[in-house]
């Protein structure tokens, strides 16, 4: 419980999935937490669930698209705990088409999610650690920032995007005491990833548990990543451990992204 004892961190994105493992695990770290999500249901259940751990923990319905929603978070964050030592930007979408049939709908929900959303988030969250001269942002990439893939070509740039922009803000935030930083894992067993491959099998015209099954075979350490592997890599880098990383993109793919 020492480890994020008195570190106050915002986590976006944080009702299901890989946000929820996040919250779960650096409540169990000793952080006080601030869960944003735009299903407030869901940060609320999870809430009660933290908060029967000894963690602080509040919630805040915000829609990463809009600028006065990521400002309000970062204002809530500071009103409740004095500071944002930490922000974990996972907040994020798919969806899966060939470019030839690919919407102009389709390419804005994910670039805006994706790719604006990380940038809302972060320029709220870099004005309030500025102000307070230390601060770490943590954002949510892909393995799919690092290669192209078929029927993911919107996702992937969205993803691409996150990473380049996070490194440029590293640079950036340096000088202030900042660090900022990326995960990109790989085929997490998720409700996303469930949805990913329905539309893959669909697309492909072949089964689901055909397609999961590549997704294992294309993993060298034989197995679906889960949300709590992602997890124990987001601890590390809120913690004190990482205080000279910035600018990084690690792969936690089970070996799939060596590069």
């Amino acid at each position: 419980m020492i480890k994020l004892k008195g570190k106050s961190i915002i986590i976006t994105g944080s009702a299901t999935g890989i946000g929820q493992a996040i919250a779960v695990r650096l409540a169990n770290d000793g952080a006080d937490l601030l869960l944003a999500d735009i299903n407030l249901k869901g940060i609320e259940k999870l809430a009660e669930k933290i908060l029967s751990l000894g963690s602080l923990c509040h919630t805040i319905k915000v829609d990463v698209t809009n600028s006065r929603n990521t400002q309000k978070m970062v204002d809530r964050c500071l009103e409740l705990y004095g500071k944002v030592d930490v922000a974990m930007n996972n907040a994020g979408v798919s969806s899966m088409a060939p470019v030839v049939k690919l919407t102009e709908k389709d390419w804005d929900y994910n670039m805006d999610i994706n790719a604006k959303g990380i940038f809302l988030c972060c320029r709220s969250q870099m004005r309030a650690m500025i102000h307070q001269k230390h601060g770490k942002i943590i954002n949510t990439a892909s393995m799919a920032a690092k290669r192209g893939i078929p029927l993911l070509a919107h996702y992937t740039a969205s993803k691409w995007a996150v990473v380049g922009f996070s490194k440029s803000l590293a640079l950036e935030a340096a000088p202030h005491g900042i660090t900022v930083n990326c995960i990109c894992p790989g085929f997490v067993e998720t409700g996303m990833q469930a949805r990913e491959i329905a539309w893959e099998a669909k697309l492909k015209q072949m089964t689901k548990k055909q397609i999961r099954q590549e997704y294992i075979d294309l993993t060298p350490l034989g197995r679906l990543e889960q949300p709590e592997d992602v997890a124990c890599l987001a601890s590390f880098l809120a913690s004190n451990d990482s205080n000279f990383m910035t600018g990084q993109a690690i792969n936690i793919t089970g070996g799939i992204e060596m590069g």
